[in-house]
């Protein structure tokens, strides 16, 4: 008998595998960085969990949005010649699993704490997905969102029912967030159909006085002053059925149908009889008003447009006028089934067969989640919609490719989008003219290698200052060398320094140094030798060998943990240069 406490959770092999990621530093390679030199924008090449890892450091806590669109696992894989093959049975679920479950729990790292995870799926791992998003942000911050990505029409559909399969229309949208689903405002959508009670037109009243009406409405701070202005527009309303409208604007043609404008439409609501509400507002003040409509506020600061030709007898009366432009969306709830997915093979400039999300499906997303100027991040960045899409609405953004299709793909859709040559997708929607810019990065090969004995040594593409950055990150420090003084290359506090160099120190350099530190200051040194009588020298100086102070900390030497499985989408992308 066990008093361990269990729990339910989801088990696969190798789920308790640690992996020691290598903190790699970044490279800008400026003859593919863009636009504004001053932009903070990132384009990064590599694979994503190491350059999640190396984003961790600097970034932790600060993405509001971050959307991923992941390898959807169906079927197959592409080894490491090229060649597709096929999964040993059941096992191709636990690499998938494998490949996600540490790149999610960074990137709830990178979460702001009122940031939004959006991570996009299809029926194939959208179960064991949830439970691993269930277990690394609890059930209580997801919500799931299905989302319609197919059209019941076309040859595949047929294929599919003449062969008696349920064709596949949807995917879904796991939402997650670190504390509760809150504060997620989506956009509305048009209504498929005009609500059969906007019947009636406001006459003798302008679109400017409609306006004013509902921005006096929507201000809960208005005064006595301005309730009097809506009635004195209220006043000089007259009505006029629709269907006399159609009448005047009948053509020949009856067969072609001609739209109205609906600007000036209301239609009349029921307002519920309670003591001290609305109705009782209403009766007192239609004593003493005549007009055909009149407006109240009530003790909650609602303020209603009233029709003065109601019953006050009838305990529900009919009463509210509602604008028909107020009732034209509706909000589209856990069922997104309104975007346009299909015929997008031209959006962004790029063709990426299977693997291409609608840019109006990431505007909402993004929208929905975010503010401008905030950060936005894609870590499996494919086509590049995200960083588009999110460059167009005004926010900050980072995307992480590992395929070559980063050159042939991402560089022009972003470059089009800033020099406001992409008018496809949200562009005219959010009125996007060009602008801005991104800096584009490698990841730096591993700092260490070993040599032909087998020892570990530094690489020798590290050029001093790539090394002091690289031990920053590893030791926890921000790099931030000092303009003046050489042994400050980096500093965790306003106090506590770190100085990393190759050369060999000595007790005299040491006490240079140490004449030149502050009271209540530190030192951390990071070198590759030092005179047996630095150690312990000083209180507020330690001193470190590298590489030995470094090794057994991480996996050194590996430069892939896509598991096979995300080369599929460079294949994808391939195959689609190839139409």
């Amino acid at each position: 008998m066990t008093n361990k406490k269990q729990k339910l959770e989801l088990t696969w092999i190798g789920k308790d595998e640690e992996l020691k990621l290598e903190p790699r530093i970044l490279i800008e390679d400026s003859n593919k960085s863009y636009g504004d030199k001053s932009a903070e924008n990132m384009l990064i090449h590599g694979d994503n969990l190491l350059a999640l890892k190396a984003l961790e450091q600097d970034f932790a806590g600060r993405i509001k949005c971050i959307y991923i669109d992941p390898p959807y696992n169906t079927g197959s894989r592409i080894d490491s010649d090229g060649k597709e093959i096929g999964y040993e049975d059941g096992l191709e679920h636990s690499e998938w699993l494998n490949l996600m479950k540490p790149r999610l729990e960074i990137l709830k790292k990178l979460l702001h704490p009122n940031g939004t995870l959006a991570a996009q799926i299809d029926d194939n791992e959208f179960a064991r997905l949830y439970l691993l998003m269930t277990e690394i942000f609890q059930e209580k911050n997801l919500k799931t969102i299905c989302v319609k990505m197919s059209e019941p029409t076309g040859v595949k559909m047929a294929h599919a029912i003449n062969n008696g399969r349920i064709p596949k229309l949807k995917e879904f949208i796991i939402i997650a967030r670190k504390d509760g689903i809150k504060d997620l405002f989506v956009e509305k959508v048009p209504k498929e159909k005009w609500d059969n009670e906007y019947k009636t037109l406001f006459e003798n009243i302008s679109k400017s006085e409609i306006g004013r009406l509902k921005e006096v409405r929507d201000n809960e701070e208005r005064s006595v002053a301005e309730i009097e202005e809506c009635d004195r527009i209220l006043s000089k309303i007259t009505t006029k059925p629709i269907s006399e409208c159609y009448r005047e604007q009948q053509i020949a043609d009856e067969k072609k149908k001609v739209e109205f404008n609906f600007e000036n439409a209301w239609r009349i609501v029921q307002v519920v009889s309670m003591s001290g509400g609305a109705k009782t507002i209403a009766d007192v003040k239609r004593k003493n008003n005549r007009n055909p409509f009149f407006a109240i506020e009530t003790p909650q600061k609602k303020m209603y447009f009233i029709r003065n030709e109601y019953d006050s007898e009838v305990e529900i009366p009919r009463i509210k006028v509602i604008f028909a432009d107020d009732y034209l969306t509706v909000h589209p709830g856990d069922f997104w089934g309104d975007i346009k997915t299909t015929g997008l093979d031209n959006e962004g400039g790029v063709k990426f067969k299977k693997g291409k999300k609608p840019e109006a499906l990431i505007k909402r997303i993004i929208g929905m989640t975010s503010d401008e100027g905030e950060l936005v991040l894609d870590s499996f960045a494919g086509s590049g919609t995200t960083g588009a899409v999110a460059h167009k609405m005004k926010r900050k953004w980072i995307m992480v490719e590992m395929a070559t299709h980063v050159d042939s793909h991402l560089i022009p859709r972003i470059k089009s989008v800033i020099d406001g040559s992409d008018t496809q997708g949200i562009s005219e929607t959010v009125n996007w003219l060009g602008g801005g810019g991104f800096k584009f990065y490698n990841l730096a090969p591993s700092l260490l290698r070993k040599d032909s004995f087998g020892n570990f040594v530094i690489d020798e593409n590290y050029n001093a200052n790539m090394l002091a950055a690289a031990m920053c990150k590893h030791e926890g420090f921000k790099f931030y060398p000092d303009e003046t003084l050489y042994w400050k290359h980096g500093k965790s506090t306003e106090t506590d320094f770190i100085f990393v160099t190759t050369g060999f120190i000595t007790a005299e350099q040491l006490d240079k140094v140490h004449s030149e530190m502050k009271a209540g200051e530190s030192l951390l040194i990071c070198a590759k030798a030092y005179a047996p009588e630095c150690e312990n020298h000083f209180a507020n100086i330690t001193i470190k060998k590298i590489p030995q102070m470094i090794l057994g900390r991480c996996e050194f030497g590996k430069d892939n943990y896509d598991l096979n499985i995300i080369k599929a989408t460079e294949a994808e992308a391939e195959e689609s240069n190839e139409e």
